[in-house]
């Protein structure tokens, strides 16, 4: 099993904006496991929080935004792709703007930064989704492309081609994440001459200086641009090398305008929400193609985790039957709803109920239309949680399990007389004086019929 990660200790930067130019302090915290990535803008009244979610994406100009309820996070990408970098699941960013600092244009100080905090490991297993099949997007407008292909890792190509001289074609390849902070991390962004005249007129990069972009000189510069370029980036002269790059900055790879692109990539599937386990081949990428593949893998991956229903053989022998329970539970009919106990492991467990029309609950529950209460669906996947919980006792029949809370309760079809009921109760966190918190799926018909967080407690009869 593969845990979720979090940092160990707080830890800030301090930055400019690259297009608002304004002075951004920046700190990582440890998270809760489940949190996943979250903003939080301690600046505006609340301190509202943003989740690193793809649906937020409100515009790709420049740059991944995010907006919820009016509030905004604006290039996100570089500090994401070095989360997923670092192989760090749960992690709280508290911003005093809305802008990321820029730092070098890559995720190389981020990068430090939460090494320098450390990482830890915490105790709940890491979502990851397994591709099946091959998923693609394309955007017709730009003939960009990403695919997602089965594979045994996380591997990412990107493949760059921009008809310029100045850059060619290029390549870049992370055959795994581990790759991502020694080969990808300090790739800097890279915008074109022709690129840089319209920012500079729409009143963006305040925040650029030439150690924070590379700059590839596309065509020729007219003395005016040359002065325009002085003034904004601050210097009273520039240059341009051999190579086609503006100024004396020195690339760290021939190739490491197709490194970033790469790291751009990996930075905005994050916003999918959960680790994939696929070969991504990314065809002129950019935020605008990666964000929208973003959003139809995630859809993809809730409708999957919705639909999914795991098939158990009810025809073996069950690990508990209906006299094993009762030797471990207190309830009893009419108030014991579950009949056989088909696996159990450390971490889960899987129930069963035949429904029938002489449950003691249909006399009184639409007698005319019977259909199962939704809260005894509810006690079903608890009781069959319980029994998890009190495996952990030598005696578990001089306990008894109370209800702690119960959050996210769904009920998604309805239950009727003759359906059999399957419960599926896996650990969210490890069972803890007697504490256990989990998440409980009722499964009917080949469909989740319900779904529920769960927490409970046992205690000593008195």
């Amino acid at each position: 099993m593969v845990k979720q990660k979090t940092i160990e200790a707080e830890i800030s930067l301090t930055g400019v904006g690259l297009h608002t130019g304004k002075e951004v302090t920046m700190t990582f915290k440890p998270a809760p496991i489940n949190n996943g990535i979250t903003f939080v803008r301690k600046d505006l009244e609340g301190q509202p929080i943003i989740e690193a979610d793809a649906n937020y994406v409100v515009n790709t100009q420049r740059g991944t935004n995010l907006e919820k309820l009016g509030v905004k996070i604006q290039t996100p990408e570089h500090v994401l792709a070095a989360i997923v970098g670092c192989d760090v699941d749960n992690i709280i960013i508290e911003l005093d703007a809305s802008e990321l600092p820029i730092m070098d244009g890559s995720s190389k100080y981020f990068v430090e930064a939460i090494e320098k905090a450390g990482i830890q490991e915490q105790e709940a297993k890491r979502n990851i989704y397994v591709v099946k099949e091959i998923i693609s997007f394309t955007d017709e407008e730009s003939g960009s492309e990403i695919i997602i292909m089965p594979h045994d890792n996380y591997c990412v190509t990107a493949m760059v081609d921009f008809g310029t001289k100045v850059l060619g074609t290029q390549n870049a390849t992370m055959k795994s994440i581990s790759e991502f902070k020694t080969e990808i991390a300090d790739s800097r962004t890279f915008s074109f001459l022709h690129e840089l005249e319209f920012l500079l007129e729409e009143g963006l990069i305040k925040g650029g200086d030439l150690n924070n972009a590379i700059v590839y000189v596309d065509k020729e510069i007219s003395e005016k641009t040359m002065n325009n370029l002085k003034v904004a980036f601050g210097k009273e002269e520039l240059t341009v090398k051999p190579n086609g790059i503006l100024d004396n900055l020195t690339l760290h790879y021939p190739n490491e305008a197709a490194r970033h692109k790469l790291l751009d990539v990996v930075g905005d599937l994050s916003l999918i929400g959960t680790r994939i386990q696929g070969k991504v081949i990314a065809n002129k990428p950019g935020h605008f193609v990666n964000t929208q593949f973003a959003k139809k893998l995630a859809k993809i991956i809730k409708i999957e985790q919705r639909n999914y229903v795991p098939v158990y053989d009810l025809n073996l022998e069950p690990l508990m039957d209906i006299h094993k329970i009762m030797s471990v539970l207190p309830h009893r009919p009419p108030f014991l709803f579950i009949d056989r106990i088909l696996e159990m492991s450390d971490s889960h467990i899987v129930g069963m109920k035949n429904v029938t029309m002489n449950e003691s609950f249909f006399v009184g529950h639409f007698p005319g239309a019977p259909v199962m209460p939704g809260v005894i669906i509810v006690e079903a996947m608890a009781q069959t949680g319980g029994i998890l919980v009190l495996s952990t006792v030598p005696d578990p029949e001089n306990y008894l399990t109370y209800f702690m809370k119960i959050d996210n309760v769904k009920f998604k079809q309805k239950v009727l007389p003759g359906d059999t009921l399957t419960f599926k109760c896996d650990l969210i966190t490890p069972i803890r004086r007697g504490i256990c918190h989990m998440q409980a799926n009722a499964y009917a018909n080949g469909r989740l019929v319900a779904e529920a967080e769960l927490m409970a407690q046992i205690a000593k009869k008195q």
